[in-house]
């Protein structure tokens, strides 16, 4: 991992999980455990209607946590309407340590790298069917209720999970918008290293 990223991953791990929020991720963590058994390939795809926040949180930290613990998962994003990855959102990655480039203007292409020795990984806001999301057999990880209400049916799902956020986007604006969107990225990331931490490898 890039020497900043690693102290703020050092941070996350040693972040306090409630109980409540242990039981909400279960699912997920079974689901992953499963497939490792099962000597299957790991999708995750996370959804939010706009793919603009926790969405891409979710992404960028899942894999990051696969990555930290040697775990071969495929983590993609994807919302029910096109926006642009939320440059706040963007902003706190970058806090975290993560090393980002971006290409366009309207709709940017971040590639966003955790490690010199991983691809980075490719973000930016599309709907859930896009053709970069190419898994055929994955878990949908439903990352706000709206969402979760809008999609009553995603093609290729083997499991529908919800494991929701609250959105940062109510502080947009606000004296504590940045320290919030921290606040939303650190705990979607603890809680994914938390998942990940809870994976027996063969």
């Amino acid at each position: 991992m890039l020497p900043a990223l690693k102290k703020s991953i050092d941070k996350i791990r040693s972040k306090r999980i409630p109980e409540d929020r242990k039981a909400i991720l279960q699912p997920l963590i079974d689901y992953i455990q499963h497939k490792i058994e099962a000597n299957q390939e790991i999708n995750l795809h996370f959804i939010c209607t706009h793919n603009s926040r926790r969405s891409q949180f979710s992404q960028i930290w899942a894999k990051t946590a696969a990555d930290y613990f040697r775990i071969p998962a495929n983590c993609f994003s994807g919302g029910v309407e096109v926006t642009t990855f939320n440059e706040t959102a963007v902003e706190s990655i970058k806090r975290s340590g993560f090393k980002i480039t971006a290409e366009g203007n309207t709709n940017p292409v971040y590639s966003i790298l955790n490690s010199a020795d991983n691809k980075p990984i490719r973000a930016f806001s599309k709907l859930f069917d896009d053709p970069i999301n190419k898994a055929e057999k994955f878990a949908a990880i439903m990352t706000c209720s709206h969402a979760d209400e809008d999609c009553p049916f995603i093609p290729g799902t083997e499991k529908r999970i919800a494991v929701n956020y609250e959105d940062p986007k109510a502080f947009d604006g606000t004296p504590q918008e940045s320290a919030k969107y921290d606040e939303r990225s650190l705990q979607i990331a603890s809680e994914m290293f938390y998942v990940f931490s809870n994976i027996k490898t063969k």
